[in-house]
């Protein structure tokens, strides 16, 4: 009886051992797959300006090979003289990004590349990069991001706000009127050497915002 009773106390770190990795294996799981599943990207903009209307509470879109911080509706039609822009918003692809494994893996437990939609018909797939001449945040195919700033892509352990690099440098430019394209400030300098100082610059932050469940689609436990 004595011996038995040594040998369950024996056995009990070894069996709080198993509990505690299986339970961080579920954990692991659990935030891989909230990792792939697909998610926008809202923008939130505190900047003093009265600009950060043009993009707080509003979206990240896919034009043109760039990413683009947008309140407009894409759907909304603008009158004849401004039939320019309408044909540039025609363009846009809402974000629905996640991410997923870059090829060689540069970056350990970092991160990881991102990737977004750029059409639902067909259904196609870009990788999402930093240009590294310009500091651009633009979308292309593994043979146009590879020369550039792929990663490591992740997120913030509460809010789910996108980093790149470990940290939040996004920022937006206005190219057009009204119109911001998204960069990231790799060099944390207020992008000097990169936009010309008399053009509006406002810093933002990127909150991942899931895709809704559809009937059918795999539920997984945290």
């Amino acid at each position: 009886m004595v011996l038995g009773i040594l040998t369950s106390i024996a056995a009990c770190p070894a069996i709080i051992g198993t509990t505690e990795a299986v339970r961080q294996g579920q954990k692991q799981n659990s935030k891989q797959a909230h990792r792939s599943r697909k998610a926008n990207l809202q923008v939130s903009c505190t900047d003093p300006s009265s600009r950060a209307k043009d993009v707080n509470g509003g979206w990240i879109v896919l034009r043109d090979g760039k990413l683009w911080a947008t309140n407009t509706n894409p759907k909304a039609k603008y009158p004849a003289e401004t039939w320019e822009k309408q044909q540039r918003m025609d363009h846009e692809h809402l974000l629905a990004g996640y991410f997923f494994a870059y090829p060689g893996n540069p970056w350990g437990k970092r991160g990881d590349g991102y990737v977004s939609t750029i059409s639902d018909d067909p259904p196609q797939l870009n990788w999402i990069y930093v240009d590294k001449d310009t500091y651009e945040v633009k979308y292309g195919l593994k043979a146009d991001a590879e020369p550039h700033l792929c990663g490591p892509w992740t997120v913030s352990p509460i809010d789910r706000r996108l980093t790149f690099d470990g940290w939040e440098g996004f920022t937006v430019v206005e190219e057009y009127e009204d119109e911001w394209a998204l960069y990231y400030d790799v060099d944390d300098d207020g992008l000097e050497e990169k936009v010309p100082a008399d053009v509006p610059i406002m810093e933002i932050e990127l909150t991942r915002r899931e895709l809704r469940m559809k009937k059918g689609d795999p539920i997984i436990a945290g």
